[in-house]
């Protein structure tokens, strides 16, 4: 596969067979089960098979369909660990590369883009690419004034690929369910559609990129590569080195796990109180770990790539976040009730026994409580599997919440932060950088009136 399908019948067909793909599958699964194979080999076979399928699928598609694939690969922790293992690598490779698109369509793009003499603007620039995304590759390439640079360029009809490909997915949204238990994948596609022009728009994410750029700059745990050059489908930014998360998480040392993920979970709470912007693609292709942390080059920074898709928060993020999670640490039942009902989590018409919400969030917010923790896969299991139990009263509670439209991408991506940090299993200190930059997590102190001076 060398360039982006951009037919729609071709696409269509494709994400059309999946579901055949699917159906197929579980019947070679009864028949292995009526000659006697165990069940339990059959289940993880089949699912191994369909794992594969999917994101092969996915993968060559671009489009739509990786930017489903690449948000649904956070939550391979939740997947039970026997079924996980085969997912892992067909997950991963959506995080770090794609199909290129050829030589020819690039020059093409940046001649459009960029002027017949784009050669000019440039000292190097590699044909070959760096890293293949969604919506376009990266070039590395030198700029005329010496400095190293990474070159994206949007695939020619990536938008129609777009609409089309999350349209598609959406009517058969009930059969990818199973694949991640305890989330409903329909919401989760609804919100990537109506994303599609901003994620299209590289003046928005250049705007993006460059006030964490002018804020992080300097900065001893978090890197963000300024914008050298912007135009419609071709965004040039500084190039940046370091060794990818994905790395991080399949070989990576302790020491860089944990540092990786307390640096991820600063960057999360800290990003939107520091710049009014939340970055709202955290899959592990958009980290690095860079040398030269606080305490020299043996330490770590964090580097941050891809903008493009964002939530503009200019008050930080919303401080009921930060009360309702405190009151619910502290226990207050009543509290918490009024909160969620009065932010909308709870609807006019359902009536909740507030002790019985009390205890299906505590654990939830376990990381928040101790003063460090370990975020494992068997944590997020163990998460998935109380909600995905339809007999458990956290599922039938989970069913009849509601997620107000304004918290929607908030909670995407702390859910695939959290992902990802259990996929590192990370020792974090959550709790401090809650306290640091979530608003209203620490309650404010009472003003203490001043004595009346004497006349």
């Amino acid at each position: 596969m060398s360039d982006l399908p951009r037919k729609a019948v071709t696409r269509t067909a494709k994400l059309a067979a999946l579901p055949l793909g699917f159906a197929g599958r579980a019947t070679w699964g009864l028949g292995k089960r009526i000659v006697g194979e165990s069940a339990e080999l059959v289940g993880r076979e089949l699912q191994q098979r369909t794992a594969e399928q999917l994101f092969k699928v996915l993968g060559e598609l671009k489009g739509g369909a990786m930017k489903f694939g690449q948000a649904l690969s956070v939550f391979e922790s939740a997947l039970p660990e026997e079924v996980a293992g085969p997912y892992r690598a067909a997950l991963t490779k959506l995080q770090e590369a794609a199909p290129p698109m050829p030589t020819r369509t690039v020059h093409t793009v940046l001649e459009e883009r960029l002027g017949e003499d784009w050669r000019e603007l440039f000292s190097e620039f590699e044909d070959k690419p760096s890293a293949a995304a969604s919506i376009g590759q990266v070039h590395r390439a030198v700029w005329h004034d010496g400095r190293e640079v990474a070159v994206k360029v949007q695939y020619p009809g990536a938008g129609e690929a777009l609409l089309s490909d999350l349209n598609q997915l959406s009517r058969f949204a009930r059969l990818l369910g199973p694949l991640v238990p305890g989330m409903d994948v329909k919401p989760l596609i609804t919100e990537l559609k109506d994303r599609v022009s901003e994620e299209l728009d590289y003046g928005l994410e250049a705007q993006a990129q460059r006030a964490h750029a002018e804020e992080f700059d300097g900065d001893p745990d978090v890197v963000v590569p300024d914008v050298v050059h912007q135009g419609d489908q071709v965004l040039i930014t500084e190039w940046m080195d370091g060794i990818p998360l994905s790395e991080i998480i399949s070989d990576g040392t302790e020491a860089q796990r944990d540092r990786a993920g307390q640096l991820l979970a600063r960057f999360l709470f800290s990003g939107p109180a520091r710049t009014g912007l939340l970055h709202a693609d955290p899959h592990p292709g958009n980290f690095r770990l860079l040398p030269g942390g606080p305490t020299g080059q043996d330490d770590w920074r964090l580097g941050v790539l891809d903008f493009g898709t964002v939530d503009r928060l200019p008050g930080g993020l919303p401080s009921p976040i930060g009360e309702a999670l405190r009151i619910t640490l502290d226990g207050d039942a009543e509290a918490v009730y009024a909160m969620l009902c009065s932010e909308g989590f709870v609807k006019d018409s359902i009536e909740l026994d507030p002790e019985a919400v009390l205890e299906y969030l505590l654990p939830i917010i376990e990381p928040a409580r101790a003063e460090e923790f370990t975020f494992t896969r068997g944590w997020m299991r163990s998460q998935a599997a109380r909600i995905a139990d339809p007999r458990s009263p956290a599922s039938q509670l989970a069913k009849q919440l509601n997620l107000p439209p304004a918290y929607l991408l908030i909670h995407r991506v702390t859910l695939s932060t959290i992902g990802v940090l259990c996929q590192l299993g990370a020792t974090v200190r959550l709790r401090d950088e809650l306290e640091e930059w979530l608003p209203a997590f620490v309650p404010e102190e009472p003003e203490v009136e001043e004595p009346a001076a004497e006349a």
